[in-house]
């Protein structure tokens, strides 16, 4: 049965998601009112300096703020992820219909697709995406795209092929009703639920997957605060700045929670008995 928005907000780990994921939105919109300095502004005299009044959270070797750089970096942390999981939303919803509605054929190239894309390791495939288009954030976007719709995939096609059995997707037929009329009309809006909760559910992963990239050096270049880039720049200094890598790790495991919560607070909501 499912929940009112009233009970959902009773559930204080969705609440405490709400809560963790509206403060990262609202520092990605208000990013240049917070970071008392720009994300690539340097200051060479200053370079591995600790917190103060000036660099609340300390600099990095090029002398940077710290913590502007991880306040913008949550511009691309969220753009990044959003970007992957709606194009992985479309790849993935639209070959789920096909599967589901005509079978047979189709289906079954489909499934096959979809089963050799799970066969792959994501970060491999990943990185070698990244790597025949070239490192930048929007590249990364597309190859986690590209490694994370098979999931949208089989989850649509079994719902579709429940929801192409049901009366009114017969007579529809009957009365003449084109293929793609019905699944537009009738079955896609059936679907809406579903997809929320997929992708909903698949922006924290979205975004680990991004910064991962970017620990790699394979997302968003210098002087751009990429969350993994910096966690990266900073491991050879964890001796003496162990800030520079703390501040965007801490800022990673509290976007991906207050996702994840999120997440399974939509799916309580909308479909409790939906298995992802």
């Amino acid at each position: 049965m499912k929940k009112t928005f009233k009970d959902i907000l009773k559930n204080k780990m969705f609440v405490i998601g709400i809560i963790l994921f509206g403060i990262v939105l609202l520092v990605a919109i208000f990013a240049p009112l917070i970071a008392p300095h720009t994300y690539d502004e340097q200051n060479m005299a200053m370079k591995l300096t600790g917190p103060s009044s000036e660099y609340p959270l300390g600099t990095d070797q090029y002398g940077r703020c710290i913590f502007s750089r991880v306040i913008y970096g949550s511009r691309i942390a969220l753009s990044v992820g959003v970007v992957a999981v709606v194009i992985e939303t479309i790849i993935g919803v639209t070959l789920g219909m096909l599967a589901g509605y005509y079978g047979k054929k189709i289906d079954k190239i489909i499934t096959f697709i979809t089963d050799s894309a799970w066969a792959i390791p994501p970060i491999i495939l990943a990185m070698a995406i990244v790597l025949m288009l070239g490192s930048s954030a929007m590249n990364v976007a597309i190859a986690v795209a590209v490694v994370s719709w098979a999931q949208f995939t089989k989850i649509i096609r079994a719902k579709v092929q429940s929801l192409k059995e049901l009366s009114y997707i017969e007579a529809a037929r009957i009365y003449g009703e084109s293929d793609f009329s019905i699944l537009i009309r009738y079955i896609l809006p059936n679907l809406t639920s579903t997809i929320i909760i997929l992708a909903t559910l698949a922006l924290p992963s979205a975004i680990l997957s991004t910064t991962s990239m970017g620990f790699l050096g394979l997302g968003a270049q210098q002087p751009q605060p990429d969350w993994g880039m910096i966690l990266q720049d900073g491991i050879q200094y964890l001796g003496n700045a162990p800030w520079i890598s703390m501040v965007p790790g801490i800022a990673i495991v509290w976007t991906v929670l207050g996702f994840n919560l999120v997440g399974e607070g939509v799916k309580d909501m909308l479909d409790p008995r939906l298995k992802v």
